[in-house]
């Protein structure tokens, strides 16, 4: 392994060059060989814990954007909201015709409260 991203690149290219010089070898079993011999050195070299970016695959925080709910918007301060109001006023206006739409085809809730 190599602690330099510079070393290590230089010495990946040299890696496959050394794949693209044997890639016309007819010779299965020579074919076979070098294969291995290849990756035995690239195993020997690979980094005994190898570092993982945290966004990357493997990384501790790959996948794991929280996407906050819809509702998280209704609890913004008026002030907050002032500061986009054609957003919210367009927001207020889909949320009653969701209503509306509800209502249209599931019918009104019943009067009485049944909740606590």
């Amino acid at each position: 392994w190599y602690p330099h991203s510079d070393v290590f690149r230089y010495e990946a290219v040299l890696l496959r060059q050394r794949f693209e010089e044997n890639r016309d070898v007819k010779d299965m079993r020579i074919a076979k060989q070098l294969l291995e011999k290849g990756e035995q050195e690239l195993f020997d070299k690979q980094h005994y814990q190898p570092k993982k970016f945290p966004n990357s695959p493997g990384g501790t925080a790959y996948q794991r954007e929280v996407i906050p709910p819809d509702w998280v918007l209704d609890y913004w301060h008026p002030l907050e909201k002032a500061q986009y109001p054609e957003y919210f006023a367009r927001r207020e206006l889909r949320k009653k015709q969701f209503i509306e739409m509800w209502e249209e085809k599931y019918g009104k809730p019943p009067k009485e409260e049944t909740h606590h």
